[in-house]
């Protein structure tokens, strides 16, 4: 793989994108894209605290929606 070696700025750009970016010319031809690496450390921070009894009883909760009625509702709106 070619490596890139980006300055302070830009690295300081690059490091607070939450989403895929794009690289295009001034003309608007696509470059290529940037994915951000995952912090899975914050990831886990943002995951809410269930207890093991929260998660047992979320585990046989039964309803819900299939995919086709989530469709059919979204196609109304």
């Amino acid at each position: 793989m070619t490596q890139v070696i980006v300055d302070a700025t830009l690295k300081r750009k690059l490091l607070n994108l939450t989403r895929k970016l794009e690289f295009r010319s001034a003309s608007g031809e696509v470059l290529g894209t940037f994915v951000p690496t995952v912090d899975y450390e914050q990831v886990e921070r943002a995951m809410p605290k269930l207890s093991e009894e929260e998660m047992r009883r979320r585990e046989k909760e039964t309803g819900g929606y299939t995919t086709a009625e989530v469709l059919a509702y979204l196609e109304k709106l």
